[in-house]
């Protein structure tokens, strides 16, 4: 018999009971939102996609949720600073279409990218990162060039490793680390320059969300294709997607590409 919203909901309220916590389950809606009294600052969660982890994966599905709901709970609560942390300030890339304000109103520092993609900045806090605001930058006295300038020297140190995949004669380039920043690497350009100068077609490069970053040696139509379905692919089960769109990196430029079976760009190779 398939868990009704209900049973959910008690489920939850026995996980997040708490004197400085307020819980409230929406029948309209079908959500349930956990808040700091005091603030009312919280996280609201959509049932029916609680019920479905949980058919799936039973309670390890629930303490997983339970622990990003506590450590997103925590970090509204605590009073981040920056200062003394500039090693913990990285850029993230996300889509065109992210908010450019925080929940609380608060204007987001953030950097044009393309015309598919936005750079904005985090604090890293181990488990999740909080983005930067410009409330934050006034409380700390720091200059946006500052945070932009400590980001960009911090994604140059990360991890550049990849793994390596020959498809129909085209070279695939992986980079995953799970650590919060594969696409952020995209703004490494002497990790692009490198992968510019090693590749024998067109280079192509994919941020289809957060956790992975995929170059593409392009030697052939079918690369073309290959790269267009994984896009696809990677963007829907992206937990944070940014965009299915791949990019060309020519002359130190990120050009996105649509790509169609009848409409490959003109100077692909056979």
């Amino acid at each position: 018999m398939k868990m009704t919203s209900v049973q959910m909901k008690r489920k939850l309220e026995q996980r997040f009971q708490n004197d400085d916590w307020h819980t409230h389950f929406d029948r309209d809606e079908d959500t349930f939102r956990i808040e700091w009294k005091d603030s009312k600052q919280g996280v609201t969660i959509s049932l029916p996609g609680v019920i479905s982890k949980w058919e799936d994966r039973q309670e390890d599905a629930l303490d997983e949720i339970e622990n990003h709901i506590r450590e997103a709970l925590r970090i509204m609560n605590d009073e981040q600073t920056l200062e003394g942390k500039e090693a913990n300030v990285f850029p993230v890339i996300r889509s065109g279409s992210f908010p450019l304000e925080s929940k609380n109103g608060d204007p987001l520092l953030y950097t044009e990218h393309t015309a598919e993609t936005r750079i904005y900045y985090a604090l890293d806090l181990g488990k999740s990162y909080r983005l930067i605001d410009e409330r934050m930058l006034k409380q700390e006295g720091w200059e946006e060039e500052r945070v932009r300038e400590v980001a960009m020297f911090n994604v140059r140190r990360l991890s550049t490793e990849m793994k390596q995949e020959e498809v129909a004669g085209n070279t695939f380039y992986f980079l995953s680390t799970q650590d919060g920043y594969d696409a952020s690497r995209i703004l490494n350009e002497a990790l692009l320059e490198e992968m510019a100068s090693v590749v024998e077609g067109e280079l192509a490069v994919g941020v289809p969300h957060q956790d992975v970053l995929i170059f593409v040696d392009v030697k052939n139509k079918t690369g073309y294709d290959i790269l267009a379905q994984m896009m696809m692919q990677f963007f829907a089960e992206g937990q944070i997607p940014i965009t299915s769109l791949p990019f060309i990196y020519e002359d130190r430029n990120l050009e996105p590409i649509f790509i169609l079976a009848q409409n490959k760009p003109k100077d692909d190779k056979e």
